[in-house]
Formats: structure tokens, sequence, C-alpha cells
């Protein structure tokens, strides 16, 4: 697992629980779909850097994790969370022969956001999916329709922690 810091000045040292979410199709979207695979061309879905900004001032660290692994692509994927301003301390890429599931273990994040994978295969591609059972049973997993933002997602971090599915999000449930 690589780390990439995003933000070096965090004065915040009472820090309620940890979000981790996955950016790209989660938070992070082509603008057209044409640049689908590039990466570059991707832009905030929905008002998520505003409702992230929300979850960071309320006292949430924010971690995000791309499908990147290049160094080169990796700073891109920086580079576009800057420039939107979105809050955040790190940002963590699979180096080779690391999946998902090691950077979800490893992190131990209290919330993980991401995307149902649709357009790559579904809950297979997932991260939470592979996810130690003992582990897996401690994180809040909230799965988001693939491009379709957070936006419905509770501003207030105590009802994101008890946040159940509806009709507009998927909550699904890997064993």
């Amino acid at each position: 697992m690589q780390i990439l810091k995003i933000n070096h000045i965090d004065n915040r040292h009472d820090r309620k629980l940890t979000i981790m979410i996955f950016v790209e199709g989660t938070i992070l979207g082509p603008s057209r779909l044409i640049d689908h695979f590039r990466h570059a061309k991707y832009i905030p879905i929905g008002n998520c850097v505003n409702k992230i900004n929300r979850w960071s001032n309320e006292g949430a660290s924010i971690l995000f994790m791309t499908y990147v692994k290049k160094e080169s692509s990796v700073e891109a994927a920086k580079r576009i969370l800057l420039k939107f301003g979105f809050p955040g301390h790190n940002l963590y890429h699979r180096t080779k022969g690391e999946k998902y599931k090691d950077i979800v273990e490893d992190v131990k994040s209290d919330i993980l956001i991401e995307d149902d994978c649709k357009s790559i295969g579904g809950k297979w591609q997932m991260s939470i999916t592979y996810v130690n059972k003992n582990i897996k049973d401690k994180i809040k997993s909230i799965v988001v329709k693939e491009y379709k933002g957070i936006d419905l997602l509770p501003d207030n971090l105590t009802e994101l922690m008890n946040y159940e599915s509806n009709s507009a999000y998927l909550s699904i449930p890997v064993q």
C-alpha cells in the first residue's frame, strides 16, 4: 500500500471518526462518457465536495482510495482532489500484487463509502467484498450507485453512521 499526503496541515486533533471514500465512480466521474478512461478529465459528482467538507468540519478524518497504481496517475488524482477543494489527509493506492481489501484492512476506517462497481462487474470488484469478517464487522460500509454520487447521504456524522439503504442507494451485505 502506498499513501500520498493530500493536505499536510490538519489542526483538528479531535477527530470523531475516519471515513474512507473510493474516488472514481463514487465522488469523481468523467465529464463526458468518452472520457471514461481519461482520469485527468474526471470532475466531482454532484455536490460531493460540499458534503465531504461538512463531514470534515464536523470532525471526521477524510481518507481517499484510488484505483490507479502508477505514481504519475496517483499524483494526477491528488491534483484533481486539490483542484476541486476536497478536504482529506491521505490518498491510498495499491502496489503490485495488492488488493483493495488489503488497504481497507490496514486502514480500518469507521466508514467506507464506495460505489457498486456496476460497469466493471459489480460486488466482486468492490473494496469491502473480501475484507476479513472480523474487520468488516467493524466498518460501516455504504455503497452508492456508480457515478450517482453521495449527495443523498446524510450531512450529519451520527446519521451517516446509522445510515440504512433507501431506493436511491444500495446497501449490499457482503458475507
